[in-house]
């Protein structure tokens, strides 16, 4: 960009006045002062003739031009010392606009109906008055209902306070871990479909499997598709 300091600083220096240099320019003076004055800049002919009148190459009245030419009448110690700041000076400009960025535009966050605790430990009743919470999630992931795990049975996987996601239906294949009622309770656990009944299988190895024979009705409600833990709205 056009430097207008520059200009005037110039011309003081050679001690000229604005209408000395208009003159030779074949300006009004009121044109050149508006140089000067940052209002307006000089078009390619001009700034080609004003260089000749003033003796500088046409870069001279250009911001870059104006930083290397101080920078080459530093000592090499301030010379280093420029480098390391402006070095400085652009990793903060750098993250700074990081930080904006992601304060700008936070990622969206989903809503999830969430009902009684399912168990993943020793059984927790699931069908009661259909209460349930309002959580939220960076995702949106396709499900029919959501419930809260409660336990420690089904982890590293499944943690006690998470949410899981249950999409609806019946025995899919032996090892998927699903949501199922039995006895009146429910369960998260690792299926296997046996002759007598349902194998039911903890991660967590401290967890003995449980048995759900045919004749005690153990029902499949779904498989478990996702589960997180809540966040905040924002």
């Amino acid at each position: 960009m056009f430097q207008a300091e520059r200009l005037k600083r110039l011309r003081e220096e050679r001690q000229l006045k604005q209408a000395d240099i208009a003159k030779q320019l074949g300006l009004s003076r009121a044109s050149y002062f508006n140089w000067e004055s940052g209002k307006t800049r000089p078009n390619q002919a001009n700034l080609k003739h004003l260089s000749e009148v003033l003796d500088v190459p046409e870069t001279y009245f250009f911001y870059d031009a104006a930083i290397t030419e101080i920078y080459a009448q530093l000592t090499p110690v301030n010379q280093e010392k420029t480098i390391t700041y402006a070095s400085d000076l652009l990793a903060d400009q750098k993250a700074t606009t990081k930080v904006v960025s992601i304060v700008e535009a936070p990622k969206p966050r989903y809503a999830y109906k969430v009902y009684e605790k399912m168990s993943a430990g020793t059984g927790f009743s699931y069908f009661g008055d259909g209460n349930y919470d309002t959580v939220y999630h960076d995702e949106e992931i396709a499900h029919d209902f959501a419930s809260y795990v409660f336990g420690d049975s089904m982890m590293p996987q499944f943690l006690n306070g998470e949410v899981a996601l249950i999409r609806q239906g019946s025995f899919d294949y032996d090892g998927a871990i699903y949501a199922l009622e039995w006895d009146g309770q429910t369960y998260i656990k690792k299926v296997y479909r046996e002759e007598e009944g349902l194998r039911l299988v903890s991660l967590n190895k401290k967890y003995a499997d449980k048995f759900a024979p045919y004749d005690e009705d153990p029902r499949i409600i779904g498989k478990i598709v996702g589960h997180f833990m809540p966040m905040e709205m924002q």
